[in-house]
């Protein structure tokens, strides 16, 4: 039995040994593997699509369903993890999310496999938080928990952009059940070393969850989330428009209900610091763009430059490889700088990335578009390692789980918001730039060309010059467009990032007179606090 009292503000809370380095080892993998699997799906869509024949109905929900049980289920998992135990949470969740990729992978139909992606989502729901509150509880000195945050954010944004790497390379020689089982040998992992690595903690003094509140934030969260990807699907409709009004409704109401309750699902007056509500912000913004960046950028490298799915993801490393790289300076750099700049450079560093993105077509090539790749996965890295490390330092230990969920729920609606913002930005910009088609080339193939490059990809014959004309075009205008949503989603994370140096406080900095020994005696005594079985 490993209690939080053990944690101290001595030399064990200073000095992590071997077992808390291992322990977040298996904490990182497991948070991988959710975050492989939120972005592998995507490339084994036409080979499943051959195999169960879905509709185009089933298709779109066997992609968001993940996401949309996954969202809204992430604030009560949060809170549930803070009342039965973290640990036991975790490992609950880690074996549920284990069964449903077995079925998952064969899944004899598409409704099956929509069931399986949702146990996946509400699975993914129990894991991701526990992770982070764990962190909070097993390196509760500040500048050790900056690094293991660090480490922990370098598998969420290593995994999104290794998903297509993976799903490629799986995809070339097994069937597309494969980017499903990969997940089973790392989740008996985490079963198998997980009592023993990690320790158990509670908040004892925590109320029963209402189930009046978790109700209402799925209500509110989910509808929300279906808006932002409707709107990004079919553009303006009423269903999407219903479903945005329903969600809002819901979290007003919530709200107002978290107000008035002794112990709310999500403390709201945690709002009113300015470190938790730019940091949350911030981890919004960071994954905005990335996700953004994503979307339009790997159909860019397939659909202008003529990548193989493979290629695609070999030609994306450099934004995992720069957000891994992130580890070994983002203690130094925060305590340096304090959280305010260091998230704020960040951010602008993002920017500055998508800057040299937006220009290396038209002036450096493919060299200087890694470079710009580089640079948005060390800045994003940098903020969201930042930003995920002030929200937990700014809670009190028992409350880590539900603050741990309030940031991934901000990191899952960044998701969707990007995706589909920046997707519609692109969009309408290539739409805009198309240029009128020759009288030779059929309706047919230019109602495809306005629908996107993708389906005009499919549906243009190469031997035709007015259709390959066409095409050339087309490329022209998505890549123009992908220039242009660059150039606006590098604005956006300016703004942020001007606004998070003035706005966030310098804690941790190298001149704060309570600096980490400070910090890490009061987390000590928040560690302490903690009940353990």
């Amino acid at each position: 039995m490993i209690a939080d009292s053990t944690i101290s503000a001595g030399r064990e809370a200073t000095a992590p040994g071997p077992r808390q380095w291992a322990a977040l080892a298996v904490l990182t993998l497991a948070v991988t593997l959710l975050a492989i699997d939120s972005t592998v799906l995507a490339l084994a869509i036409p080979s499943l699509s051959a195999d169960l024949a879905p509709s185009a109905s089933q298709l779109l929900w066997i992609g968001d369903i993940y996401s949309f049980t996954l969202a809204g289920l992430l604030v009560t998992m949060g809170n549930v993890a803070d009342r039965i135990g973290r640990r036991r949470l975790l490992l609950i969740g880690t074996v549920g999310f284990g069964l449903s990729s077995v079925l998952a992978a064969f899944a004899p139909s598409a409704g099956a496999l929509i069931v399986a992606r949702a146990l996946l989502g509400i699975s993914g729901a129990t894991i991701m938080p526990s992770t982070l509150s764990l962190i909070r509880n097993i390196f509760p000195d500040a500048r050790h928990r900056t690094t293991a945050i660090a480490i922990w954010t370098a598998g969420t944004s290593g995994g999104t952009a290794l998903g297509p790497l993976v799903g490629g390379l799986l995809l070339e020689h097994f069937w597309w059940g494969s980017v499903f089982l990969i997940n089973v040998p790392v989740m008996v992992l985490v079963v198998a070393t997980g009592p023993w690595l990690l320790p158990e903690s509670r908040n004892s003094d925590g109320a029963p969850v209402d189930m009046l509140s978790a109700v209402l934030s799925v209500v509110a969260i989910v509808p929300i989330v279906y808006a932002v990807k409707s709107f990004a699907h079919d553009g303006l409709t009423i269903g999407a428009v219903v479903a945005l009004a329903a969600g809002l409704l819901a979290g007003r109401a919530f709200l107002r209900r978290q107000r008035r309750l002794a112990t709310p699902l999500i403390d709201v007056e945690l709002f009113k610091r300015p470190t938790f509500t730019w940091a949350v912000l911030a981890t919004v913004m960071a994954i905005f763009a990335l996700a953004g960046l994503l979307y339009f950028f790997s159909q860019y490298l397939q659909l202008v430059r003529g990548f193989s799915t493979l290629q695609a993801g070999l030609a994306e490393l450099p934004v995992s490889l720069s957000s891994i790289a992130v580890v070994v300076v983002v203690a130094s750099v925060v305590r340096r700088l304090g959280h305010g700049r260091a998230l704020g450079g960040g951010l602008m560093l993002g920017a500055a990335g998508l800057i040299v993105v937006a220009v290396a077509e038209s002036y450096g090539g493919f060299a200087l578009i890694c470079v710009g790749l580089f640079l948005v996965g060390t800045g994003i890295g940098l903020a969201f390692t930042v930003s995920t490390g002030a929200v937990l330092g700014s809670v009190p230990a028992d409350r880590a789980g539900a603050a741990s969920a309030i940031s991934e729920t901000g990191l899952e609606l960044g998701v969707a918001l990007g995706i589909a913002i920046l997707g519609t930005v692109q969009d309408v910009g290539y739409r805009l730039r198309l240029p009128e088609a020759s009288d030779q080339v059929p309706e047919a193939v230019v109602d495809a060309a306005h629908q996107s490059l993708a389906t005009l990809a499919g549906a243009a014959d190469r031997s035709s010059p007015a259709q390959l004309e066409l095409l050339s075009q087309a490329q022209a205008a998505f890549t123009q467009a992908m220039q242009t949503t660059a150039v606006i989603a590098a604005i956006i994370l300016l703004a942020a990032g001007i606004m998070a140096a003035r706005r966030v406080p310098a804690e941790g900095a190298s001149h704060d007179p309570h600096g980490d020994e400070g910090r890490s005696q009061e987390a000590g005594a928040e560690a302490r606090s903690d009940v353990v079985a």
